[in-house]
């Protein structure tokens, strides 16, 4: 393959990469969506989604392995490589975490916990992954150490949600009003927010390997 076709494959690997990432953000977005709303069609429209995100992963890792064998690439072209192989299955993750989302928001039944505002947890992990795929798209290394920056930030509100509804559980344990669908709903919240605070750990992720692509480091120090 010539320098030229080389330069212009790895060219159409990043915009690919990029699709598929923009792909998982919208089903994530949706889900949340889904989940606020209590809507049931429009999360299983999230959940049928998630098939399309797992082949176009499958393919374009296996791009990635001709890269690797076929090209033998080097230096800067070897770590973008590696950086977009990796980030591949962050994004394959975000993905099965909006399925996630969407299969909560399908089981969703009347809320019995005190009012906590997921909207805002999962705009941060939104806003955090969008920011992570421009930074993969454009080489910012400012943009990357932002996203690990922010990521401190929903980590805290995170624990925060889940400290609230353990403490309304148990002032409810001493007033004997425990049931079976308060526990559910409980057991529902607490994965929720686990798994968008883990959507933002997959955001950071992209960044680091973005800044190893661009770097050679993957520190993100702030």
């Amino acid at each position: 393959m010539a320098r030229e076709e080389f330069r212009a494959e790895l060219q159409a690997l990043r915009e690919a990469i990029i699709d598929l990432g923009r792909t998982a953000l919208d089903a994530f977005e949706r889900a949340a969506e889904a989940l606020a709303d209590t809507d049931a069609t429009a999360a299983r429209e999230v959940i049928e989604v998630d098939e399309t995100i797992n082949e176009c992963y499958l393919e374009l890792e296996s791009r990635c392995i001709d890269l690797f064998a076929l090209q033998q690439p080097v230096a800067g072209d070897l770590r973008f490589v590696t950086a977009s192989f990796k980030i591949l299955t962050d994004i394959e993750r975000i993905g099965d975490l909006a399925t996630n989302l969407a299969e909560q928001a399908v089981e969703k039944r009347a809320d019995h916990l005190p009012d906590v505002n997921v909207d805002d947890l999962c705009g941060i992990a939104a806003e955090m992954t969008d920011s992570a795929l421009t930074a993969y798209k454009t080489g910012d290394a400012e943009r990357c150490h932002a996203v690990a920056a922010q990521d401190d930030e929903l980590d805290g509100l995170c624990q925060r949600v889940a400290e609230l509804v353990i403490q309304d559980l148990v002032g409810r344990e001493f007033d004997h009003a425990v049931d079976d669908d308060l526990m559910a709903d409980v057991r529902r919240l607490l994965l929720t927010v686990r798994d968008i605070e883990r959507v933002g750990d997959h955001a950071v992720n992209i960044a680091a390997r973005t800044l190893y692509m661009t770097e050679a480091s993957e520190a993100l120090l702030y």
